[in-house]
């Protein structure tokens, strides 16, 4: 329960992010002039307008009914679905306050520390291969052996995806970065994903509730990507993919950016080729490489995981683990028709043997065992 100042002030953080034409710096230089929101929007217009990059047009903002009413909107959202607002003096990831064009307030839903020792990003192409899946899994097995750890991508299909599954799987904290309101998930093919992470990590966003996934949305995501890590990582990417914008963000930043090399007539790896030929990014080729660049060698654990050899499945999980014994890779298709499933069962219980590390998804919906 917010005490009355706390609340107060949740209002009006809200209510500065809708201003027209305040931006995060304009927003920021702000709220270092008066400490707090509340006190821009009880400010005297006369006093608001004078303050250098104000003006007239944009004071009358902090007194616009939609701007307020919006505010009160959202701030309902918030309290109802358990949102944790975090803004300036409130929690904020404090890698992330370092970066002078990062948002005025998030949201946040899940349990995972922001400010983790050590923060990892991985993200590349939506469209990945084989290749590209088998460097994620292992990136991200490796990585369960360091401590203290969270792994952040942004939700999308491909790689991000294969990084929030397989960072849950092994146990690893992760946060998926979205490009909408928390509100939805989108692609809606990652709610029963994205759920699984508010458990084991979190979903966070700049945007609003009712904020649609916009294409334009999803470079503004990625600068928070970046800005909240120590490190990014690109696995497969092509020369003018997202995951390309994330990583010029990081180096913009001075964060480490790490691409794994690919062939060089492969599009999905000319991407993470042309950073490291051009020195933007160190060159990965195992954990071990990412450990020695980042000096956490000595933080991994010295103990090997331990594998569950002996798992009671359900009924309806023993019917996808039969029959994928049979076969090296089997189709969804082919499992729809054979396990008698309806699709929704069939796609969550495919997804929880996944989280189990049982199975493991391939390009073309097709699966096969771990």
């Amino acid at each position: 329960m917010l005490h009355k100042e706390e609340h107060e002030e949740l209002f009006y953080q809200l209510a500065l992010t809708l201003v027209p034409g305040i931006g995060s710096k304009t927003g920021r230089v702000l709220l270092e002039h008066t400490g707090n929101a509340a006190a821009l929007f009880k400010m005297p217009l006369k006093q608001l307008k004078s303050i250098d990059g104000i003006g007239e047009v944009k004071a009358k903002g902090f007194r616009s009914a939609d701007v307020l009413n919006a505010a009160e909107k959202e701030l309902a959202f918030v309290l109802k679905n358990d949102v944790q607002a975090l803004y300036h003096n409130k929690n904020y990831p404090k890698r992330l306050a370092q970066c002078s064009d990062a948002p005025l307030l998030l949201f946040y839903k899940g349990t995972a520390d922001l400010d983790a020792e050590r923060i990892v990003a991985v993200v590349g192409t939506r469209k990945n291969t084989d290749y590209g899946q088998q460097l994620t899994e292992e990136l991200i097995e490796g990585l369960a052996q360091v401590d203290n750890l969270l792994v952040v991508s942004g939700l999308a299909l491909g790689i991000d995806a294969i990084a929030h599954k397989r960072s849950v799987a092994a146990g690893i904290a992760n946060v998926g970065v979205l490009g909408h309101g928390l509100d939805r998930i989108y692609p809606a093919s990652h709610q029963q994903l994205a759920k699984q992470m508010v458990a084991h990590g979190g979903v966070l966003t700049e945007f609003p509730s009712g904020t649609i996934p916009d294409k334009g949305n999803f470079p503004m995501r990625n600068r928070v990507v970046a800005g909240l890590s120590d490190v990014t990582i690109v696995v497969e990417s092509q020369v003018s993919g997202g995951a390309l914008i994330t990583a010029k963000m990081a180096a913009s930043y001075n964060r480490e950016v790490m691409a794994y090399p690919g062939r060089v007539n492969d599009s999905r790896s000319a991407g993470c080729n042309d950073l490291i030929r051009c020195n933007m990014a160190a060159m990965i080729t195992k954990t071990e490489d990412l450990l020695e660049q980042m000096n956490w060698i000595d933080k991994a654990k010295k103990k090997p995981v331990q594998k569950q050899l002996f798992i009671n499945f359900t009924p309806d999980e023993q019917k996808i683990v039969d029959l994928l014994q049979t076969k090296d890779t089997v189709h969804s298709d082919e499992l729809f028709h054979r396990t008698g499933l309806p699709n929704s069962l069939l796609a969550a219980t495919l997804l929880n043997l996944e989280m189990q590390g049982i199975i493991k998804t391939l390009p073309g919906k097709n699966y096969r065992m771990s």
